[in-house]
């Protein structure tokens, strides 16, 4: 029993450690809690909560390189945090 609370303490302690290296706005748990960092050309990705109001925002229809423009990747929950992937 005293191994099993040991073990159960050490696996406490280590996921309050992963999950404080992880910035608030980019904690997750799955894909869907994941958005771009930005309402145009996007390069990151933030949790929902933290995403940018984008209402009134304009962008153009330009494929810019190595963003989350036209395809070319999606905002994922990597280890516990949003990244945006790129293919």
């Amino acid at each position: 029993m005293k191994k099993i609370r040991c073990l159960v303490l050490l696996i406490s302690v280590f996921s309050l450690f992963l999950v404080s290296c992880v910035p608030a706005e980019k904690v997750c748990t799955a894909d869907a809690d994941c958005v771009p960092a930005a309402c145009c050309h996007a390069v990151d990705a933030v949790n929902k909560e933290n995403a940018p109001d984008c209402r009134g925002v304009l962008c153009t229809a330009v494929c810019e390189p190595e963003t989350l423009d036209c395809g070319q990747g999606e905002a994922k929950c990597v280890s516990g945090r949003c990244e945006a992937v790129l293919q």
